[in-house]
């Protein structure tokens, strides 16, 4: 029984000495937060007195705080000689010198850690980690690479090492270190490029990975991933020809599925290298009707082309070679469902850039006789031929068509865009009371775009009514949209500049300008305003 009660004597003393050495840490720490730093030394101090091992870094922490240096480093040492396998005392005696602005004293104390690290991994990292926090992350770096030497293992602590290069930014060790790990970890490469991304600062930092991975690929020719983090650099740089050359090699070398080229051009065409893409494309047609990619290769050389013509970079054997794409991809698949983007899509060449109307017209009429095509697509294709038919003069087979979709598609984008046609086709034969009632209606369209052109052609019509209730002026205007619209340029600027000769007091100037700006932008050309101001009646910028 005696026993018993010494025994909870005891223990009721302990949680009192516990509960009060709460209680004195909550008040140095309040202490402190308010500037009273002394006042919170001398509590740290006890504390430490009670208890070395548990408040050495508060109390280090305060002394440091009030400059009390050659108090801190002696209590340091003391702890140092008492455990002297425990580095932490050794690493913040290593910190007190630094703050003394004694460095040297601090590389020696970290050479001689150096010198005497153990055989121990955790051990290592454990040194390192406390180094890095105590602000030293050369030393950290050091230690981690002498570790890799005493435990003859060059593949240990890459990712710590990543880490603190990366801290550092030091981009050539941070790099080897990954071209270090790919081998054994292909899975790290996007998470490099990543890290390049962000690193990098230019052509300098790229050129260095160019020149380090080449010496890779020359040493290692079978470490694939070598090669695709040159394509990667390739892409950074915009040398999108290097970077489809390298995928091409890598592709005939490793006789692939064409995966890395096929997802290569799409990212070629994102940055608009549609030549470079092409030439991609063409690769894997050349591989043969057997291979994975051979149809949607052959459908998105065609789409790329395409987009090549309607970037503006093209020359007219551009769009003749792309029309016997379109062709032979029909002749080839036939026409179906699956083909019929093609012929919509050769059907808008024929019209727009060849202006070979009848063909296009024929072409977008089969086009409506495939079986099983897509409600959507349907519509689409009425829609483009539609336009054929206006162009051809033949508005009611036009308007018919418009309307068709209109009702088919009520309250949607695809109706709305029907229902402007309708009107355009109105304003261009120069029915503008009609066309400016649809083009009302049209300005609560759901469609932003719809909306806004209506908006501002129901001004245009509205605005020259007034000044001309007979619409002379504004006929003109109207057909020249027409030929803006059918990308016969020539002609649009010829009828433009006739509106003033015919009408010279007309309100349609500034209109002019701005059919002339959209006539450039249609051609992909920039200008200034002067370049196509008219000097004078007689004579055309154009």
């Amino acid at each position: 029984m005696k026993r018993l009660l010494v025994y909870l004597l005891l223990l009721f003393i302990g949680c009192n000495r516990i509960f009060a050495q709460g209680n004195d840490l909550q008040l140095a720490k309040q202490f402190a937060a308010n500037g009273e730093t002394d006042k919170a030394l001398e509590i740290y101090q006890k504390l430490y007195k009670q208890n070395n091992e548990v408040y050495f870094t508060a109390y280090i922490t305060s002394l440091l705080g009030v400059k009390k240096f050659d108090e801190a480093e002696s209590t340091a040492k003391k702890m140092v000689r008492k455990y002297p396998k425990n580095y932490k005392y050794l690493i913040t005696l290593g910190t007190i010198y630094t703050q003394q602005g004694e460095v040297d004293k601090t590389a020696a104390l970290y050479d001689d850690l150096l010198k005497n690290l153990p055989a121990d991994p955790n051990e290592i990292n454990d040194i390192a980690s406390q180094v890095y926090q105590a602000n030293n992350a050369d030393y950290a770096i050091k230690i981690f690479l002498q570790g890799r030497k005493i435990l003859h293992n060059e593949s240990l602590f890459s990712y710590e090492l990543i880490t603190l290069y990366r801290y550092k930014r030091d981009k050539p060790d941070l790099t080897e270190q990954y071209l270090d790990l790919f081998p054994a970890n292909p899975e790290l490469l996007n998470q490099a490029e990543n890290v390049f991304s962000t690193l990098y600062e230019g052509a300098v930092d790229y050129e260095m990975l160019r020149t380090a991975l080449l010496k890779r690929i020359q040493k290692d020719p079978q470490q694939t991933i070598y090669v695709n983090l040159l394509i990667w650099q390739y892409l950074q740089q915009k040398d999108f020809d290097q970077a489809l050359n390298q995928a091409l090699a890598l592709s005939r070398r490793t006789n692939d599925d064409g995966t890395t080229i096929f997802d290569l051009c799409s990212t070629l065409i994102y940055n608009k290298a549609y030549d470079t893409a092409i030439r991609g494309y063409e690769y894997l047609i050349s591989r043969g009707k057997d291979q994975q990619y051979y149809i949607q290769a052959k459908i998105e050389l065609i789409n790329t082309k395409n987009l090549r013509i309607t970037s503006g970079k093209y020359i007219q054997s551009d769009l003749v070679s792309l029309e016997k794409d379109y062709i032979d991809l029909l002749a080839e698949f036939g026409r179906n469902s699956s083909t019929v983007f093609a012929m919509q899509k050769l059907a808008n060449l024929q019209t727009f850039k060849l202006h070979k109307l009848p063909e296009a017209q024929k072409m977008l009429e089969d086009a409506l006789l495939v079986a099983n095509i897509n409600p959507r697509m349907l519509a689409s294709c009425k829609l483009d031929l539609a336009d054929v038919y206006l162009l051809n003069n033949q508005p009611w087979e036009a308007t018919l068509l418009y309307s068709q979709v209109d009702k088919d598609f009520p309250n949607s984008n695809v109706g709305e865009d029907a229902k402007l046609k309708n009107a355009k086709l109105a304003y261009y034969i120069g029915d503008f009371t009609w066309a400016k009632g649809q083009l009302d209606i049209l300005k609560a369209a759901t469609t932003q775009l719809v909306a806004n052109d209506a908006l501002n052609l129901s001004l245009l019509i509205g605005d020259n009514l007034e000044a001309d209730s007979a619409g002379n002026a504004l006929k003109i205007y109207a057909r020249a949209d027409l030929l803006i619209f059918a990308e016969q340029t020539d002609k649009a600027i010829i009828t433009l500049d006739s509106i003033g000769k015919k009408y010279p007091n007309n309100a349609l100037a500034d209109d002019i300008l701005m059919a002339k700006a959209r006539i450039l932008i249609q051609q992909k050309k920039l200008c200034r305003r002067s370049d196509f101001t008219e000097k004078n009646s007689d004579r055309s910028p154009f």
